[in-house]
């Protein structure tokens, strides 16, 4: 009988089965990856379709853009920006100085062809370099800045073409937005459809802001050099195309430093490009910006001047949406005398020593026609205006309308009266020196500026007439009836004080200080000219003349003995408590000044009175202002105008109601 095969033999045929299975699944699992890694990494026909699909779908998202965009863009865009501007106010001076230009100011269209080669090429090397290759978009340069500002971490650097630039000044709003710069580049292409390169360079040149209110090449020209844009030089070429970057801070009136530095960028770059050879770009650097319009206008301080004039158009024209232009009583000569009176005090050694930082000037005629005015000592550091808008106590200053109503009260310039310890509602007034001085006359207690004696005499004479007669005088801040008024604590403006004074020096008529002479619109009609009118005398003649004669003793002998100079003058030193303030204001039968100095934060200074600095810089400018006139008494100036005005019963009326109500 045959054997049965064991299990034995029969297990090995169903091993190597399984492993056939297995091998099998194993095989199966690496074709099944290969499929996968098939699947994963496409044929070259399958990359080319997907690029075509992209690339479709750019098309279609730009199309999408530019529809959306450029649909019924010309109802977008603000046509009205290349004609809308603001009017131009011209400021005059009394000796025809073109002082000022506010508004925008637009000069004559010219075409790039009729200047100089180098002034088209100044701007596209500086601004544009492939302007003459791209078609209104610079791809290669936008990519270029991207890759810079991203490696700077910072924008340090743009990709708006000319073309650009002009698409945007020419039509669109100020507005930044994604839409806009859409927009922008649609108008680009546009413009390199419409026009020629060299016609979209000219309508660039034509429109662009170069600061100063003044826009086009022709404006700009005229405007920094005084020359006609045919005419201008190589490096005068390079400090235009410098400036749309940044016109304020490029501007060679303002910045003549900052403006020649960057114009030595222009020049590099046109060196750059071969616009220029080595040779004229060695001989075109420079380290300051020389304007030939400078010499002929006031210096920079002028600003103080004429901001204040232009706040005042609109008092006497209202509203206004035409050009004009304003003349003035500021004398160029004298406001570059004042200026330089100024600096000079206030650049020295001695005010720097005596941590004096700023200061003030302004003068006029007797008549109140303001001749020249320095509101501080840099006005692109500080615009605020030291003497139309800064109240800061007088000090002795003020004993002016101390002496007036004591004087208007029947007391004289010889009166004597003694200087001894004083006290008035708990309060002690003491002199400058802290001591008493015994008899003296109100002569020479204004002569010394005794404070004792002032004090004494504003009591005895009453508070309310020392206020009164400021307020006569033109005097318009508060002034507090406190004892220590007598001493100038009441704060009042530079402008205020000069104007009191000169109505002494005018022999005691009213003044209202005063700058605009006539207003001409342009079309050449007059919108407002000031006239002569009627003068009202509130001094009696006699009180004047006894005040100048109090004041000419300051000078002569007095604390105001800096400020002596070759004429009749008369004056009042004034010093706050601390050395926070220092004032000296004196006149000639000519002219009225005054002058001050201090700290804007209150600070003290070191021991300056309105003896020392302020007097010396007073001075400095009387002397340079008067250098071509002849010598007048300071009693003749007054009877002279006196005779002209005509004397009137005005004083009467004013005389009686004087210890009445304040009278302005």
């Amino acid at each position: 009988m045959a054997k049965r095969p064991t299990r034995k033999s029969s297990a090995t045929p169903r091993r190597r089965s399984s492993r056939r299975s297995s091998g099998r699944r194993r095989g199966g699992a690496k074709r099944s990856f290969s499929s996968m890694l098939g699947a994963l990494v496409p044929r070259p026909m399958l990359i080319a379709q997907i690029m075509m699909v992209m690339a479709v779908w750019a098309v279609v998202l730009c199309g999408g853009l530019a529809a959306y965009y450029g649909y019924d863009l010309t109802s977008k865009i603000d046509f009205d920006v290349a004609t809308q501007r603001k009017p131009l106010v011209r400021i005059m001076s009394i000796d025809g100085v073109n002082l000022a230009n506010y508004g925008d100011r637009y000069g004559s269209p010219v075409e790039v062809g009729d200047l100089p080669d180098y002034v088209g090429q100044a701007f596209v090397s500086i601004e544009d370099r492939r302007f003459y290759h791209h078609f209104g978009i610079d791809l290669i340069g936008i990519s270029r800045a991207l890759v810079t500002n991203i490696w700077r971490g910072h924008i340090a650097e743009g990709g708006s073409t000319i073309t650009q630039q002009l698409a945007k000044n020419l039509f669109l709003s100020p507005e930044r937005s994604y839409g806009r710069k859409v927009e922008e580049v649609l108008l680009s292409l546009w413009l390199e459809v419409k026009f020629s390169k060299q016609q979209i360079l000219s309508l660039y040149l034509n429109r662009i802001y170069f600061g100063s209110g003044v826009y086009g090449i022709d404006a700009a020209s005229q405007q920094y050099f005084g020359v006609d844009p045919r005419r201008l030089s190589l490096y005068q070429a390079a400090v235009l195309a410098g400036l749309p970057k940044a016109p304020s801070r490029y501007n060679p009136l303002v910045a003549p430093e900052a403006a020649a530095k960057r114009a030595n960028q222009v020049i590099n770059a046109m060196l750059d490009t071969g616009a220029i050879s080595k040779e004229q770009a060695r001989t075109n650097h420079y380290t300051t910006v020389t304007t030939a319009s400078a010499s002929g206008r006031g210096g920079p301080d002028v600003r103080y001047f004429t901001d204040w004039i232009l706040d005042r158009v609109t008092d006497y024209v209202g509203y206004h949406d035409q050009d004009m232009v304003v003349y003035t009583t500021l004398d160029s000569n004298l406001q570059d005398s004042a200026e330089e009176a100024v600096s000079r005090v206030l650049d020295s050694k001695e005010a720097e020593k005596r941590r004096a930082s700023q200061g003030a000037l302004v003068a006029m005629t007797p008549d109140g026609s303001v001749r020249a005015m320095v509101g501080g000592k840099n006005f692109f550091q500080s615009q605020y205006n030291r003497v139309t808008q800064a109240k800061r106590q007088p000090g002795s200053v003020f004993k002016l309308f101390v002496y007036l109503a004591a004087l208007e009260d029947d007391m004289h310039a010889d009166d004597w009266m003694r200087d001894e310890p004083f006290t008035v509602k708990g309060w002690s007034p003491r002199n400058f020196d802290r001591q008493h001085h015994g008899t003296m006359s109100l002569r020479d207690a204004v002569a010394t500026s005794n404070n004792t004696i002032a004090v004494e005499v504003a009591m005895k004479t009453g508070l309310n007439k020392v206020i009164n007669m400021a307020h006569a005088l033109g005097v318009s801040s508060d002034l507090p009836a406190e004892p220590s008024l007598a001493l100038g604590t009441s704060e009042v403006t530079l402008l205020e004080m000069t104007s009191a004074y000169a109505v002494v020096s005018n022999g005691g008529f009213n003044i209202i200080p005063h700058a605009i002479t006539k207003i001409v619109g342009q079309d050449g009609n007059i919108l407002y000219e000031r006239e002569g009118g009627y003068m009202t005398r509130v001094l009696n003649p006699v009180t004047a003349g006894e005040m100048n004669n109090m004041l000419a003793a300051v000078i002569a002998n007095g604390t105001g003995k800096n400020a002596l100079l070759d004429r009749p003058a008369a004056g009042k030193t004034g010093t706050t408590s601390d050395y926070r303030d220092a004032w000296f204001v004196g006149y000639t039968a000519d002219l009225v000044a005054g002058v001050w100095m201090g700290n804007d934060n209150g600070s003290p200074m070191d021991k300056v009175t309105g003896g020392g600095l302020p007097a010396s810089m007073w001075k400095s400018f009387m002397l340079h202002a008067h250098q071509d006139l002849p010598v007048r008494s300071l009693g003749k100036a007054a009877s002279m105008r006196s005779i002209r005005m005509g004397e009137n019963d005005s004083w009467k009326k004013f005389n009686s109601g004087f210890s009445g109500s304040t009278s302005r």
